[in-house]
């Protein structure tokens, strides 16, 4: 981007540190939970800057995919039999978009007669979708020629690519409300909607190009951004070609200072928080939405547009082409995640998840229900990815500093730190603070059976806002380190939304492996530090205590 962002801080902190990094958040809506009866709490079963030389580290990623770090509750105390259901689509409530050109409108077509999901036949060809870097010219013609033609549809055809754009929006920043709960918006990201949506809808984009031009075969290209090779913008994005390029055509050319990217062991750390008919929006993102893909979205958006349009703002990012590979490799985090070996690594068993359900148009212009159930293998959805190399899995995080040099400079100069007892607090400068652990130095079956998470509590922000800031563990506050060192346990971010309000919500990092990496796992204590990025001054932050939850 060529603009920086002012920090909200009194340490001098470098422009990349809002490049992408890894954290972990869940956010609770304004509006307030229904009352329920008593119901017991069900668990929930799943169930240096040039990455040419200084790749992605292993652990970088899973901090993202939700693996080595990656971890969360597995118990919801309102969880109840009661999976999300479509939307009344005939029902899209115009809503307020930031836009002065565009104000009100991002409903797509509407239709009441709908059809339930059929995969396709096992005799379909195989849609391999390639990396954008190495896209042949072959596949790049067929590429702007099914986008061509996506645009010159009428933007009443719901196979159009406003219309598509479009079921991005409403699905995204409120026009739709829960089926029985006409109070309560429908947001399917912050939970475990989230890498199921997406896949959904980009099966049907991706089809309806392959049926514009007649080839069954077509696939989207993904954006390998967790690799260096792949870290700058595609250039099939950077061509005057104008089906490809946004209207705001300010682009990053490389991402090479990003420290990327993904992957988790515990389940729902890497899905999101569950989220069920009844449920305020939102309850929490997964590690691989919160970062990396909440930081491409904001990284990509063009920092000359009011509100970042078109990727750095919810409502227009559907609208950019890069959205779609950006999400293509999101969707490709979650297949990787199931093939790595070790760990517990397998789908949501939970029946409200496999059972919620969302509408998309296909490439007939019919509409069609979907449950979370349909989209979990992409061999029957008949889709794969090219093979390409993942240097994130066999690089390591290495300390900043050794115990020793902490020790000695320790004992050289004091921390200031600011006690629990002083929270809530507000994150307009950095802020530091000792963490009791209720249990140190564990065996290799306890750290299986339990990830050890540093929670942050009551996280309350403007909604509407860019919002960053970073989580650092036993660090040095007056030279905080980035997501290359094993210090860095995570980031908050907030994309902007349309809503001019507060948000409150807790996030939740896993430490399990920070901890051995430092060598801390001894420790009584460990010192927690809180970097704002961007907005801190209206931030304001609970508390912070350390846990045990079951994987």
């Amino acid at each position: 981007m060529a603009s920086c962002i002012s920090l909200s801080s009194s340490i001098p902190l470098a422009a990349s540190s809002f490049l992408p990094s890894f954290p972990k958040t869940h956010r609770v809506s304004r509006v307030k939970k229904p009352n329920r009866p008593n119901i017991p709490i069900v668990s929930c079963k799943s169930g240096k800057n040039d990455h040419e030389q200084n790749p992605a580290t292993r652990r970088d990623l899973l901090i993202g995919l939700g693996g080595l770090y990656g971890a969360t509750s597995l118990s919801d105390p309102f969880a109840y039999a009661n999976p999300i259901a479509p939307p009344d689509i005939t029902q899209c409530e115009l809503v307020p978009l930031p836009s002065e050109s565009d104000p009100s409108n991002c409903c797509p077509p509407t239709s009441t007669k709908i059809k339930n999901f059929e995969f396709p036949s096992a005799s379909t060809p195989m849609r391999i979708r390639p990396a954008a870097h190495l896209i042949d010219k072959a596949s790049l013609a067929k590429y702007a020629k099914a986008i061509a033609l996506m645009k010159s549809l009428p933007d009443d055809d719901p196979r159009s690519f406003k219309s598509q754009a479009n079921v991005h929006c409403a699905y995204c920043d409120g026009a739709y409300h829960q089926a029985g709960f006409p109070d309560l918006e429908l947001q399917i990201h912050f939970s475990w909607l989230f890498f199921p949506w997406h896949r959904a809808y980009l099966y049907y984009f991706e089809r309806i190009l392959g049926k514009l031009i007649d080839d069954p075969t077509f696939a989207l290209p993904f954006w390998n951004w967790d690799a260096p090779a792949g870290m700058q913008m595609p250039a099939i994005l950077l061509t005057p070609n104008h089906h490809f390029m946004t209207p705001f055509a300010t682009r990053i050319t490389n991402l090479r200072h990003c420290k990327w990217c993904p992957v988790p062991r515990s389940l729902l750390s890497f899905f999101g928080k569950p989220y069920r008919a009844g449920d305020d929006p939102s309850p929490g993102m997964g590690t691989i939405e919160t970062t990396p893909h909440t930081q491409i979205h904001i990284w990509t958006g063009d920092p000359n547009q009011t509100k970042g349009e078109n990727m750095g703002n919810f409502y227009s990012a559907g609208r950019d082409p890069i959205f779609y590979c950006h999400h293509s490799n999101v969707d490709r985090m979650w297949d990787l995640w199931k093939k790595i070996p070790g760990g517990k690594r397998k789908d949501i068993e939970d029946t409200d998840w496999l059972n919620s359900e969302f509408l998309f148009w296909d490439e007939n212009k019919e509409l069609v229900r979907v449950k979370v159930k349909d989209t979990l293998d992409t061999k029957k959805l008949r889709y794969g990815f090219q093979d390409v190399p993942i240097p994130w899995l066999k690089t390591k995080a290495t300390p900043k500093l050794t115990r020793q040099e902490k020790s000695r400079r320790s004992a050289k100069k004091s921390v200031v730190l600011t006690p629990i007892s002083a929270f809530p607090v507000v994150l307009d400068k950095v802020i530091s603070v000792e963490v009791s652990r209720p249990k140190k130095s564990r065996s290799a079956t306890e750290k299986e059976d339990e990830d050890e998470v540093l929670v942050i509590e009551g996280i309350e922000y403007e909604e509407n806002q860019l919002i960053k800031f970073d989580v650092l563990v036993n660090d040095e506050p007056d030279s905080p380190g980035g997501p290359d060192k094993s210090e860095f346990a995570g980031s908050f971010v907030n994309v902007p939304h349309k809503h001019a309000k507060k948000s409150k919500t807790t996030m939740v990092l896993g430490i399990t492996g920070l901890l051995e990496d430092l060598e801390a796992e001894g420790d009584d204590t460990l010192v927690v530090t809180l970097v704002p990025r961007s907005a801190g001054d209206s931030v304001t932050v609970a508390n912070v205590k350390i846990e045990f939850v079951a994987d």
